[in-house]
């Protein structure tokens, strides 16, 4: 997959990442719908034992065929430090390896992360969705920051996720009593149709499709770089 060309460089210092955060998140689009997708990008990634290496796995999923019909992994150095809010920096990376490699063309991307829902307003679905300039949402397992009621037990539920009087997400119940995703904008969407996506891509776990297989996909990948 033909990507744009990158924005800025990843060796920066954390001060510069933090300005480089606030330049970018002016360009976050909130607005378009996600109704009419059918392939979905979902990705996902994690550290190797040694904490030297970032791996990224991409599973591109059919809404309609209910299957995943590509995925691909990238592994890349750790080049940032670890510094909470620019988590994105050390993952993203490898992140845009995976992706460079699709031969198939995603109509949205789904991040096991933040979107808007970040101090910064940019967390890794919004830097990501900025440098790809692809609809993006943000899907992650738990709360960076804001207040929320808590959703009533069923699929479908929601509660409004907010820092102050800013709304940034939405707390979402993907099953009957099971743990909410918190959903944020990453890029080109708008919350509301973030929502649906998440939920059209359910397959009766937690998380939505195409970030469950991402998480196993990483796993196994990392598993095999640890020798195991």
């Amino acid at each position: 997959m033909k990507l744009p060309k990158l924005l800025h460089r990843w060796t920066v210092s954390p001060k510069r990442a933090i300005s480089l955060q606030r330049e970018l998140a002016v360009r976050v689009v909130r607005r378009g719908s996600l109704d009419r997708v059918r392939l979905v990008a979902g990705a996902d990634m994690a550290f190797t034992s040694d904490l030297n290496r970032c791996v990224a796995g991409v599973v591109v999923w059919d809404i309609e065929r209910g299957a995943p019909v590509e995925q691909q992994i990238a592994v890349r150095p750790l080049k940032f430090p670890y510094v909470p809010g620019l988590l994105s920096f050390r993952e993203a990376p490898a992140v845009l390896a995976a992706i460079r490699k699709l031969r198939l063309e995603p109509d949205a991307f789904m991040f096991d992360g933040h979107g808007l829902a970040h101090p910064r307003r940019f967390g890794l679905a919004c830097h990501v969705g900025v440098l790809i300039d692809r609809p993006s949402v943000g899907c992650a397992k738990s709360r960076l920051l804001g207040q929320h009621e808590e959703p009533v037990p069923h699929r479908g539920a929601t509660s409004p996720l907010a820092d102050g009087r800013e709304r940034i997400g939405t707390v979402l119940r993907t099953r009957d009593r099971v743990k909410c995703v918190y959903v944020s904008v990453g890029h080109r969407t708008t919350l509301e149709s973030a929502v649906r996506l998440v939920l059209r891509c359910g397959g009766g776990f937690r998380l939505p499709e195409p970030t469950r297989l991402a998480d196993r996909l990483v796993a196994r990948a990392r598993h095999d770089l640890a020798g195991g």
